[in-house]
């Protein structure tokens, strides 16, 4: 009976629109982190509005509930490898790692370096500028 619950609640969320996300984006940060602000001065307002964004969501998990030995398991996050450096950005699919990003390489660097990383780890297509005004 549950499983057939979830089922129709699954099947409902999807048809209205509310299907689970595909791919987020996981910034792994920690107090203190002079790159980590930066990335938030410089970022932090736009990412969402932009279609990376859109497409995976950011979501932000301290270093140090990462590293604790629930972490991943609480946090719904599988590094391939552990994490060391902040910030690092893990494209996730899935609770599982696909890509990563470690450390913040500046705003003009960041935006190339995500969209490589999600056209060749995911299906996500890079707008065109017809696409962008839309």
């Amino acid at each position: 009976m549950r499983k057939f619950t979830l089922s129709l609640l699954s099947t409902a969320l999807i048809g209205f629109g509310f299907a689970a996300q595909a791919a987020e984006l996981v910034m792994v940060e920690e107090p203190g982190c002079a790159w980590c602000a930066k990335w938030e001065s410089e970022l932090g307002d736009i990412y969402p509005k932009t279609s990376e964004g859109k497409y995976a969501p950011l979501r932000k998990v301290e270093l140090r509930d990462l590293k604790r030995s629930d972490g991943p398991d609480t946090l719904g996050v599988v590094p391939a490898r552990p994490v060391v450096f902040t910030p690092t950005f893990l494209l996730v699919e899935d609770g599982k790692e696909i890509a990563r990003l470690q450390g913040y390489p500046g705003e003009d660097f960041f935006w190339g370096i995500l969209e490589q990383m999600l056209v060749e780890n995911t299906d996500y297509v890079t707008p065109t500028v017809d696409q962008e005004g839309s």
